[in-house]
């Protein structure tokens, strides 16, 4: 469905980028960022006229398929049911790290990723100012600037780097349950972009995520470039997250099964 047209995605990325987001960035007047839910969830013009300008692109790529992006479903929630159909969905994130952009630092990222009856297929993770375009493709593995990624393992005795959830976005269960990160050999700290905390993950960089929320846009890029680089992840009960929702939340995605298996059993002992 895509392998041709793996090339074509990473141009739609980057001319959405040059238009839209990097001629705003470090340029955002006040009257252009908003708070949608809180402080810590904005959106600018930036987000809005890139999801426009990638909706357009992406969907003339593949005929048929619809999109499924942060800012549309924000303005009618129904859109966020294309995941559960039978059309191949585009689901994107224009800016991913919104806040990072707006106070002009360099850790945000556009993520997309195709998905076809809840299943990802293929993602693209970019960080223009960074200059990185992650690429995974399911049973094809993983590539950064088309260097093959490969997450590794942790290191035996090693402290656990963890990123996770800001706790504005958490239940009081789920913060129990991120508390269980709260032990000798873990290091855990609240995360930025979760799209650039996944490529850490993916190149070795970070040994694992924590999140509580499911959100779509948010992690199926990230969770197929992990998995396609080795790593694993699963959901507080130890399964699988699942794209369309309805997960026992947090979920972890790490480097390797056995670090995962170490987080859901940390989590799993904050929770109780």
């Amino acid at each position: 469905m895509i392998d041709d047209k793996l090339s074509d995605v990473e141009e739609a990325l980057r001319k959405a980028a040059a238009a839209e987001i990097l001629p705003r960035y470090r340029q955002l007047a006040a009257h252009e960022i908003v708070e949608k839910t809180g402080p810590h969830d904005l959106v600018t013009i930036a987000d809005r006229q890139a999801e426009e300008h990638l909706t357009a692109s992406l969907t003339r790529l593949l005929p048929g398929s619809v999109v499924v992006g942060e800012e549309a479903v924000h303005e009618d929630p129904a859109v966020y049911e294309a995941l559960g159909g039978d059309a191949p969905v585009w689901i994107v994130d224009p800016v991913d790290g919104t806040r990072q952009f707006v106070r002009g630092e360099a850790g945000f990222c556009t993520l997309v990723a195709l998905a076809h009856r809840g299943e990802v297929l293929a993602s693209w993770t970019y960080a223009p100012v960074l200059d990185e375009m992650a690429v995974a493709v399911r049973g094809g593995g993983a590539r950064l600037n088309g260097e093959v990624l490969r997450a590794g393992v942790p290191g035996t005795g090693a402290t656990l780097r963890v990123a996770t959830s800001h706790p504005d976005f958490t239940t009081e269960r789920q913060k129990a349950a991120l508390l269980g990160l709260n032990v000798k050999g873990v290091e855990a700290r609240p995360c930025g972009s979760a799209g650039l905390e996944y490529l850490a993950v993916a190149r070795g960089d970070l040994d694992a995520v924590a999140f509580s929320w499911e959100l779509a846009w948010d992690h199926a890029a990230g969770l197929l470039l992990v998995e396609e680089a080795g790593g694993s992840h699963a959901t507080v009960e130890g399964e699988r997250f699942r794209l369309t929702g309805g997960n026992a939340l947090p979920f972890t995605a790490a480097r390797d099964a056995a670090t995962v298996a170490r987080m859901v059993a940390l989590l799993g002992g904050g929770a109780a």
